[in-house]
């Protein structure tokens, strides 16, 4: 039996149909050796996830394999992992990306957090062999992300791909999440880690950042985290409504978490406007404006912005493809903080 320091973290992968890269991230995971315990939800697969995940254990008694006979969504996987882990500190890790050497080192020499990330480093399949090289070698420079901030980087922009500050992966004290009751919406698809980082830092949390890049995200054009479902927005734009009901927040955090409403809830309208048209016809999509008129302007724009985006320059935050270039989630040097 291999013996490996055992310390600090969970790491956490809730998998679904991952057979293909489900070893790597696992791999990389025990390979740290901060890692207390690293385990995997198959989240309802209908092929040989679990098998890959097992070919990855290096027998350190670290590995536990859990199984969802249907799927049950992220936010299920992950909060049965966090119920059935012991370590103090969750690291949640997508089966389909996987931790660059040292990463955990690096963030746990930080003092003074309750969640702690570090960059991201986007890449196609064409640059996962041999990819900690190419991946730059940043100063840590932490710096904390307040709670407005956080928020704004989450309204994407026009033109940028994959920018949000919610992608984020950080580290989590388990104390805190305790304390304040806080685990995974299981009614969210979509935007599962923004809102339960958005409610820590509504409780207080104290979430740092630093430059360093440990964490590679596999960009790949059929990625379930690429598409979502129209009602998955609505149910986005909800869990900010109960977020604003929950809490006394300063009147500045409160009107930047209703712009992050506005953004969504107008990309659901968007949305659910195509969604009758397609179904249901032209007229039906027009009956909808007619009896909710505030959802003109964002129906508007989305159709403009469909219509436009071929003739506005991208600014992409992650690479397109296969290719073999890096690309970072965060601007290195620009200020995230308040």
């Amino acid at each position: 039996m291999t013996t490996v320091a055992r310390t600090d973290v969970c790491v956490i992968i809730a998998a679904k149909n991952a057979e293909a890269t489900i070893a790597r991230a696992v791999a990389s995971a025990l390979a740290e050796h901060e890692t207390a315990e690293v385990i995997v939800v198959d989240d309802g697969s209908n092929d040989q996830t679990v098998a890959a995940a097992r070919s990855a254990d290096d027998h350190s008694g670290r590995l536990t394999i859990a199984r969802f006979e249907s799927n049950r969504g992220p936010s299920a996987a992950r909060n049965h992992a966090i119920a059935i882990s012991r370590a103090p500190v969750l690291a949640i890790l997508d089966a389909d990306d996987f931790f660059l050497p040292g990463r955990l080192g690096r963030l746990l020499a930080v003092e003074e957090w309750d969640f702690i990330a570090d960059n991201i480093a986007f890449m196609g399949e064409a640059a996962v062999t041999g990819a900690a090289p190419r991946v730059d070698d940043f100063p840590p420079r932490p710096r904390l992300l307040g709670l407005i901030d956080f928020v704004e980087g989450n309204i994407s922009q026009p033109g940028v791909k994959r920018g949000e500050i919610g992608f984020l992966k950080p580290l989590m004290r388990r104390r805190f999440l305790d304390k304040h009751g806080i685990r995974y919406q299981e009614a969210l698809r979509l935007g599962e880690d923004y809102d339960l980082y958005l409610r820590a830092l509504a409780k207080g949390a104290r979430y740092k950042v630093i430059q360093s890049c440990g964490y590679a995200a596999i960009v790949r054009g059929n990625s379930l985290s690429g598409s979502h479902r129209t009602e998955d927005l609505k149910r986005l734009y909800e869990a900010d409504r109960v977020i604003l009901a929950a809490n006394d927040l300063d009147g500045e955090a409160a009107a930047a978490v209703r712009r992050h409403e506005r953004h969504v809830r107008g990309r659901y309208q968007h949305r659910h406007f195509l969604d009758l048209k397609k179904e249901r016809g032209a007229m039906a999509a027009i009956g909808y404006l007619m009896r909710r008129p505030g959802a003109a302007p964002a129906v508007t724009a989305g159709i403009f912005a469909d219509k436009t985006e071929r003739f506005r320059p991208r600014q992409d935050a992650a690479p397109a493809g296969g290719g073999a270039a890096v690309r970072y989630l965060l601007p290195i040097g620009a200020e995230h903080a308040r």
